[in-house]
């Protein structure tokens, strides 16, 4: 096990429990909405960003600040934008391109993500194919998620994570107090993302909507048929988005 200094970033499908609560009789396709929401923040992610762990409706991303991209302000801003935009767009497309008229496929589009960084000393533990991240600041960075920010969809970050990317995130960052269970308060910059222009999404032609509701169907019948639990849905995630050695 080494401990190096790692820059932490977790994207968080906020509204999350709330789509499922309201959309109880979808929720074979609003796992799969979530899902392939999932999917997508990971590709914007990676390859740089690694991704420690999927959480349920969240993903868990690390890079050591030995790392060129990690020292770049400019890159992680651009990143964080990429993931932002590409959840965007695959949320408008499920969206607007689905032929299935359950709540759960036609509220896709107000899904949104949120996003919280630190940096901070990260002990890492490689088992098989997973990669172990452990330390107070692991914990720092997942306590974040429960906060104040008065907006819906932000970049909440501490003030190493702001100080490293001030040069490009400055003028948009407002200060927030954080208070960390078992850690205390701590100083806090937000960017609300609401700002940030969403892309409309582009019509598919009725062939290509076919056969994407084709496999949505498919794909939920281990629910439809009692085979699978709604819970279980994000073990359908791809193998080539889990974490490798």
């Amino acid at each position: 096990m080494s401990v190096q200094p790692t820059l932490l970033l977790i994207a968080d499908i906020g509204g999350y429990t709330r789509f499922m609560k309201l959309h109880a009789v979808s929720l074979a396709h609003a796992h799969d909405v979530v899902s392939r929401l999932i999917e997508t923040v990971i590709d914007a992610a990676q390859p740089e960003l690694r991704l420690a762990k999927l959480e349920g409706d969240a993903a868990f991303f690390y890079l050591p600040l030995s790392e060129d991209l990690a020292a770049d302000p400019a890159w992680i801003a651009a990143r964080v934008a990429a993931i932002h935009g590409a959840f965007h767009r695959r949320a408008a497309d499920l969206a607007a391109n689905t032929l299935c008229p359950c709540d759960g496929c036609q509220q896709a589009g107000k899904l949104r993500l949120k996003l919280v960084g630190h940096l901070g000393e990260v002990a890492v533990r490689k088992v098989k194919r997973m990669t172990e991240l452990a330390g107070v600041d692991v914990i720092i960075v997942h306590r974040m998620l429960k906060n104040t920010v008065p907006v819906p969809e932000y970049l909440l970050m501490t003030e190493p994570f702001y100080r490293r990317v001030a040069s490009r995130a400055g003028a948009l960052a407002r200060p927030v107090s954080l208070d960390i269970e078992d850690v205390g308060r701590a100083e806090g910059w937000y960017v609300d993302l609401a700002d940030v222009e969403p892309v409309p999404a582009a019509p598919m032609g009725f062939a290509a909507r076919l056969t994407r509701h084709a496999r949505l169907t498919w794909r939920s019948l281990p629910y439809f048929t009692g085979r699978r639990r709604a819970c279980e849905g994000f073990r359908n995630i791809d193998a080539r988005h889990l974490p490798a050695a």
